[in-house]
């Protein structure tokens, strides 16, 4: 199916997103970007340390980069641009805008950031919090517009062509991005209960409470001031108690059949070391990490194999290619700005993962090995 346009040229009709809309549909295109599983997320880095680790390591590990231009001049001052360029926040520098932006994207799914103009200047690139943020999509499916709720009212901002957003594996489903810690929420729900069990258990053992039982004989005197001798009992004990946390030493001297048990010192603590480790196995999968980055010791070998290092890589530039058009947009801007017409390309740091060693003995014996192939020549 082709439309015609005014210029009498034709355009392709997207065929695979639905165009239908129902008698709301102004109220059905606003798509909310912030929505539950945003608060799940945020909660699960706050309450799971080793979340919030891995995508930390995973943020400086994706490294920093660096704009090439064919026009020396026009690198040399961008590159100055970009070390120096106001954040917002009291941060400066592209770097710490990348770092906050790939946090948002890798938490949620999704990150938005804004480039401020300030007369024929790039004043500053500042991101913002992508949960606030509301999408219209328009008429077409290939349209979309950003927006926020200010006074109960849906506001669409105004200049579009300034803000930035990325997406982390959009689905047809989902195609404003997949959350990095999707699917992760059951298995941290129950790695919350085994923690919290663990703490409970050990409140009980380790602040140690007593049962005191007093059995007066039948038939004897004690039988019949029972009442009185057990509260007498009550009250010595208590004493004696409460000495020991001023660190005095009471004994405590009862007569009669009086028995004094620990309540619950014959109950046992469930092993949990097995069930942590299957979750925790579960959620380092999930991020790619190898398990001895984040503070695992699973394996006698601490290292990391050239295959482990190849897979971390490959995700790594994954990450990068979610987050470099973004990029490239504000070295365009800054450009067209000060008016050069050359096109910057980004270049990121090497990403190295080996051992510095291991590495320069590879190239010593690759050295060695042309040498020896000369030689033979």
């Amino acid at each position: 199916m082709r439309k015609k346009t005014g210029a009498g040229k034709t355009v392709q009709a997207v065929q695979l997103r639905s165009q239908e809309l129902q008698p709301f549909g102004q109220l059905k295109r606003f798509v909310p970007l912030g929505d539950d599983e945003t608060q799940v997320y945020a909660a699960m880095r706050e309450a799971v340390p080793i979340i919030d680790a891995a995508i930390g390591k995973l943020v400086r590990l994706t490294g920093g980069f660096t704009a090439a231009c064919q026009d020396t001049q026009a690198e040399r001052e961008l590159r100055r641009f970009l070390l120096r360029v106001n954040v917002g926040r009291g941060q400066y520098g592209i770097d710490s805008f990348l770092s906050a932006y790939l946090q948002s994207l890798l938490t949620y799914g999704r990150a938005i950031g804004e480039m401020v103009v300030s007369g024929n200047e790039l004043a500053a690139v500042c991101w913002g919090d992508v949960t606030k943020v509301h999408v219209q999509q328009g008429a077409s499916p290939l349209e979309f517009a950003l927006g926020i709720y200010e006074a109960g009212r849906m506001k669409i901002l105004p200049y579009q062509n300034l803000l930035l957003f990325s997406t982390l594996n959009p689905e047809p489903a989902h195609p404003y991005g997949v959350s990095l810690l999707r699917s992760m929420p059951f298995l941290a729900d129950v790695l919350m209960k085994i923690y919290k069990t663990v703490g409970e258990n050990w409140e009980r053992a380790g602040n140690v409470r007593y049962s005191v039982v007093y059995k007066p004989e039948a038939g004897s005197a004690d039988a019949a001031c029972a009442a009185e001798r057990s509260e007498q009992i009550a009250r010595e004990w208590s004493a004696a108690m409460q000495s020991g946390k001023s660190g005095e030493v009471r004994d405590f001297v009862a007569v009669g059949d009086v028995q004094i048990k620990v309540i619950g010192a014959d109950g046992q603590i469930l092993d949990s070391e097995v069930a942590v480790r299957q979750i925790l196995e579960q959620l380092v999968a999930k991020t790619g990490l190898p398990p001895f980055m984040l503070g695992l010791s699973w394996s006698a070998t601490e290292r990391m194999s050239k295959q482990q290092a190849d897979l971390l890589t490959s995700e790594l530039w994954a990450i990068r290619r979610s987050v470099q058009p973004v990029l490239e947009r504000i070295c365009a801007l800054w450009l067209q700005l000060h008016g050069f017409g050359c096109s910057a390309e980004i270049v990121w740091d090497e990403i190295s993962l080996q051992d510095t060693v291991e590495e320069a003995h590879a190239a010593l014996y690759r050295a060695q090995a042309k040498k020896i192939e000369r030689e033979d020549a």
